[in-house]
């Protein structure tokens, strides 16, 4: 979701009748800060998960059908690494 350089203009003048211009410069301030903080939190945090760990554990999380069409489409088809279930033969009567 981008802006365009009018919106920004629109948005600004919007706050500036609202606000004043000091009042609109510290809350300008302010949400910098907050997305500044808000950023290098998300980069500690991403930095600490143990990606490797979660994507292997994600790999041995079975899928779960959400409707009746992906059931049936899981139960027909065989998952990678293992061979289908064959069906007994019935014997032939000659």
């Amino acid at each position: 979701m981008g802006f365009h350089p009018l919106d920004w203009v629109i948005i600004i003048l919007i706050g500036l009748a609202i606000f004043g211009p000091r009042a609109l410069q510290s809350v300008a301030r302010n949400a910098g800060r907050t997305i500044s903080q808000a950023k290098t939190v998300k980069d500690k945090v991403m930095s600490e998960l143990p990606m490797e760990e979660l994507s292997e554990v994600s790999r041995e999380i079975p899928r779960v059908p959400m409707n009746s069409h992906q059931a049936i489409e899981m139960l027909m088809t065989p998952e990678p690494g293992r061979e289908p279930v064959k069906k007994p033969q019935e014997p032939r009567h000659e």
